[in-house]
């Protein structure tokens, strides 16, 4: 069971320190992480006296499940949210509270500062983020589930793939297998790319057949039962496939392949508590430059993993923030070479007292790539 109580509380005991009485808690996620509430349109107000939840009449059944004691307000029909959650302001007597900069929307702002007139304003960004960095034991177990949970997706995928298949359909039949599984969802709209639109690192899905291609790379994952996601990226190979002729096609694609599996685990290597995470990003670059392919890295090499796919800490040059135990994060260097094709490997891996542990277990070595299709 989460310690929504503790999360709170590490906020709370911030507030004097940033000089107000209050945080104005209104991105979904954060809500979500704080409370265990998985509903929507809610905000979390949190004060050194008095934490209260503003809802509304949609949700006092499940509030009254998934955070049984937490305090809540209910907003009647006629009233909006951004009154509701002044009306609790003012019945809190709070006159500096800190809001989310980075989530609320202009407009929601200025509703705020229209109802409550008396409350000063302050902008904050990413105090709720730097505590979802670093996730506890339970948060690692749901990301291991999430993990599990596309690894199985990728084996029906795998043994179901046929070479008259489109990347629009493989796409589509990978959410399905992803919620077979038990999954809510897939962690992202997932990428399935054949030959050189693979060489596009976000390739939207078309009617590209994967029988005219010499390879096909997906990228999925799954989302899990609490919003906990998995991020994976794998290359195939059919067996038999004409668009691989025997001879330097097949040569290049192993050797490039080869590379970015070699840049990969530098980066892993790298992965410590303590280091800057554009050590990370510049382990695996070198490896890529060293081999004649650095202008065809055009990415990052990779970011933090938990509720949302993409969070802190970011894996880039130019970052200076450091890796702490607990942290999850992605390793998904790729070459891509624009007409012929685009090669990425990645693992999820969490950061431990004595280095990275690689969560995902799909093989990524160059021969677990041929299929039968």
């Amino acid at each position: 069971m989460a310690d929504f109580a503790g999360r709170r509380a590490r906020l709370i005991g911030q507030l004097a320190q940033a000089q107000v009485e209050a945080l104005l808690v209104s991105h979904p996620i954060n809500v979500s992480y704080l409370t265990g509430f998985t509903g929507e349109a809610s905000h979390l107000i949190l004060s050194a006296g008095k934490t209260i939840l503003v809802s509304d009449g949609r949700f006092p059944t499940q509030l009254a499940e998934e955070c049984p004691d937490l305090e809540t307000y209910i907003r009647p029909p006629a009233q909006v949210l951004a009154e509701a959650t002044a009306h609790v302001l003012g019945q809190l007597g709070a006159g500096r509270v800190e809001f989310e900069s980075g989530h609320l929307t202009v407009a929601e702002h200025q509703a705020l500062s229209d109802k409550a007139k008396a409350v000063q304003w302050k902008p904050g960004s990413n105090r709720v983020e730097a505590l979802r960095q670093v996730k506890d034991a339970g948060e690692v177990a749901e990301i291991r589930a999430a993990i599990r949970m596309a690894e199985r997706a990728f084996a029906i995928f795998r043994a179901l793939l046929r070479r008259d298949d489109q990347e629009k359909d493989l796409a589509d039949n990978l959410e399905g297998y992803l919620r077979k599984v038990g999954a809510r969802a897939g962690a992202f709209p997932a990428i399935v790319a054949a030959g050189r639109r693979a060489a596009l690192p976000h390739a939207p899905p078309t009617a590209q057949r994967v029988g005219d291609a010499p390879l096909l790379l997906v990228d999925w994952g799954a989302s899990g039962p609490f919003f906990y996601k998995s991020d994976l990226t794998r290359v195939l190979l059919p067996h038999n496939n004409s668009a691989i002729p025997e001879g330097g096609a097949r040569a290049k694609i192993q050797a490039v392949y080869e590379v970015v599996l070699r840049a990969q685990q530098a980066a892993i290597q790298a992965l410590r508590p303590g280091v800057e995470t554009q050590a990370i990003d510049a382990a695996a670059r070198q490896v890529i430059a060293d081999a004649g392919y650095g202008d065809f890295f055009t990415h990052s090499i990779g970011h933090g993993l938990g509720m949302l796919v993409h969070e802190a800490p970011l894996m880039r040059a130019g970052n200076t923030a450091k890796l702490e135990a607990g942290m999850v994060v992605t390793i998904e260097p790729g070459i891509y070479l624009p007409g012929e094709f685009g090669i990425r490997v990645e693992d999820d891996v969490l950061i431990t007292p004595d280095g990275g542990a690689v969560l995902t277990s799909v093989p990524r070595d160059f021969e677990s790539c041929w299929i039968d299709c």
